[in-house]
């Protein structure tokens, strides 16, 4: 499984247009080939919600074309943002708990870490066992906040889409060396 992170929530509003029409004709034809891979699985992660309608459709129609697949699984976080998701996860938890006529006290009292994982964008996957950061940069920046709290991380001076097959084979094998405790 991997996820790549293609255009967040902040860039959608903060990218020059013409940069963001670039970005978003990149994404759309990488979501195609990725979906025309053989048995490989592309399921978009984020809102779709200031998404160009354009792009919305093709991201849709990639994740149902190749839903039943059970080789690679590939996410496409598009108008993604953590914090936003970890949001939706909640409000879904709230719906849905509403609608079966519990009070917010049953809900405050059965709340658990697992039942917000499950109705996160990528619910039923296991969280990231490595978190690659490109750009040289040493952050976050609202990716995977809730999935990838015991994630191991490495980080690389390529941008991303400059990241050579060696920087991966280094981050893999940085990653095969580590202890993973998950806080023991």
């Amino acid at each position: 499984m991997v996820s790549l992170y293609l255009l967040s929530n902040d860039n959608l509003v903060k990218r020059e247009s013409k940069e963001l029409e670039d970005l978003l004709e990149i994404i759309a034809e990488l979501a195609r080939e990725l979906s025309h891979e053989p048995d490989w699985r592309v399921k978009h992660v984020g809102r779709t919600h200031g998404l160009p309608p354009e792009l919305a459709e093709v991201l849709h129609e990639v994740t149902e074309r190749t839903r039943g697949h059970q080789g690679l699984h590939v996410n496409l976080a598009v108008g993604y943002g953590g914090r936003s998701e970890i949001v939706d996860a909640v409000r879904s938890i709230i719906a849905k708990h509403d609608e079966s006529g519990g009070s917010l006290e049953e809900l405050a009292a059965s709340l658990t870490p697992e039942q917000i994982g499950e109705h996160l964008y990528t619910g039923g996957q296991a969280d990231p066992d490595l978190v690659i950061r490109t750009s040289g940069e040493q952050r976050l920046s609202d990716f995977l906040l809730w999935q990838s709290a015991h994630s191991e991380f490495y980080f690389v001076e390529a941008l991303g889409p400059d990241l050579r097959e060696v920087d991966f084979l280094r981050a893999i094998r940085d990653f095969s060396a580590r202890d993973r405790r998950f806080g023991q």
